[in-house]
């Protein structure tokens, strides 16, 4: 569904802002300022192990998230979920490497306790300057949008929820009758196409946005051609919303100016962050569990006959068939081109692996899967490629989840989308959820979702 607030980052990428390239240092440095701070506090040396630490915790902070469009009660959660994220990835990196011995635990705990205080404040410091600034009156930037149809009206509320930015939405302009244009756009259109380069020019607009459908061609060429008279930014918006957006953006391919509507959130330094994140947190954990991986493989050979390991095939990044691994949970697997979920009740899984399948202990062995490359902690997850031929006709935009590599658990399973998936209706609702993550990834997304999958292990009911 359309979000206003979050117009730019659903449509293209724009150019990093001021405020975008503010808040990418504001949080590591916050976060690491407390910790000294709080060193000094207490007497506390800077040794090595503080050094390094700084140096981990700034790596992992950097970039920030931009706060400073959300309210104060977003801000406050989105920072305390991400810094209990943060925090117990420090922590295994710290058992992991037994370098917990080096750091005071009156010192981690203040830490602990003052740094989201002290990023929700400096978020809410910026949200008033850019409130101040954003008020004065050679900071207000007037806007008109140049069709009063459906996106017309969808720019327009984007622009009158910015306000904080210093746009100030004027009116419509559309040749149309009153029957054929919104109807909270009637009281508000200011003329027809023809009378646009003359209200910019005698009322100082700064920005015009165009949305006509593409059709209307010579409309637009001829507007363009008025309005670049004057001195207002143009701004042409596509009517692309009837399709999934993902990571749209605009980019320039030898002078060619080219319009990307679909395409993977893990490239350039994305791509680099994501697998190093993988293979740094999927090395940990592989180390942690292999004691517990080696006694399920012998519990499930001894519950009945047949191999420890299942090897599945399904659809990796790009829609490459793979082979991925789980603890066998069933006396029989399907892995054909007929495959049947697994239900409740279903005779075919054996009592241990009911036990395995509903804390998704059979998951455990695709963290070798993660540091071979073919999966990801975080993603989408794999289904059967008998269920990939089968969905990818019913459910529009079904292969797009396959633009990234899948995942061990993903955003539709932390938001109740685990196990069966009986009707269609489940089936789309889990993909949209996967299209939103490949929307909106970022380090911290990620981390959450780790952090909510380790507490539906222990507590959800929903897997067979």
């Amino acid at each position: 569904m359309f979000n206003n607030r979050n117009y730019n980052r659903t449509f293209f990428n724009a150019p990093q802002s001021v405020t975008s390239f503010i808040a990418a240092f504001l949080e590591p440095l916050v976060t690491v300022a407390s910790l000294l701070g709080t060193m000094a506090y207490y007497d506390e040396p800077v040794l090595r192990a503080s050094m390094a630490l700084c140096l981990l915790v700034f790596a992992l902070t950097f970039p920030g998230r931009n706060r400073f469009n959300d309210s104060r009660l977003e801000a406050g959660v989105d920072i305390v979920s991400s810094w209990v994220s943060m925090l117990l990835i420090l922590w295994l990196c710290g058992y992991a490497t037994n370098s917990l011995m080096f750091f005071d635990f009156t010192v981690m705990l203040s830490w602990a306790v003052v740094t989201p205080l002290l990023q929700w404040i400096a978020v809410l410091i910026g949200k008033a300057i850019l409130k101040h600034r954003a008020s004065l009156p050679n900071a207000r930037r007037r806007a008109i949008v140049v069709g009063a149809g459906p996106l017309g009206g969808k720019v327009a509320r984007a622009l009158q929820s910015n306000l904080d930015q210093g746009t100030e939405f004027v009116g419509y302009f559309d040749d149309r009758t009153d029957s054929r244009v919104l109807s909270e756009a009637v009281s508000m259109r200011l003329g027809g196409l023809r009378d646009v380069a003359n209200y910019v020019y005698a009322h100082s607009i700064h920005e015009v946005y165009i949305t006509l459908p593409l059709g209307s061609q010579p409309r637009i060429v001829e507007l363009l051609e008025a309005v670049q008279g004057t001195t207002a930014s143009l701004y042409f918006v596509p009517d692309v919303f009837g399709i999934s957006i993902i990571q749209g953006r605009l980019q320039d391919m030898n002078g060619v100016p080219v319009v990307g509507i679909c395409e993977t959130p893990f490239t350039g330094t994305n791509e680099l962050v994501k697998r190093v994140s993988d293979i740094i947190l999927g090395s940990i954990i592989v180390v942690l569990i292999s004691p517990i991986l080696l006694g399920l493989a012998i519990a499930v050979k001894l519950s009945s006959p047949g191999p420890a390991i299942f090897r599945q095939k399904r659809n990796g990044l790009d829609g490459e068939e793979i082979i991925v691994y789980k603890f066998r949970s069933m006396r029989s697997q399907d892995n054909g081109t007929v495959v049947k979920q697994a239900t409740k009740g279903d005779s075919r899984i054996t009592p241990f692996g009911a036990f395995i399948r509903r804390t998704s202990l059979d998951e455990l062995p695709q963290f070798i899967n993660v540091l071979q490359g073919r999966m990801s902690i975080v993603g989408p997850r794999p289904h059967a490629v008998a269920h990939n031929e089968e969905y990818r006709r019913l459910i529009k935009a079904y292969m797009v989840r396959h633009k990234v590599r899948p995942g061990i658990t993903g955003w539709a399973q932390v938001n109740g989308y685990r196990g069966e998936t009986e009707t269609i209706d489940k089936m789309q609702a889990r993909v949209e959820f996967d299209l939103e993550y490949l929307r909106n990834w970022s380090l911290g997304l990620d981390l959450q979702i780790i952090i909510r999958t380790i507490r539906l292990m222990i507590f959800d009911r929903n897997a067979y």
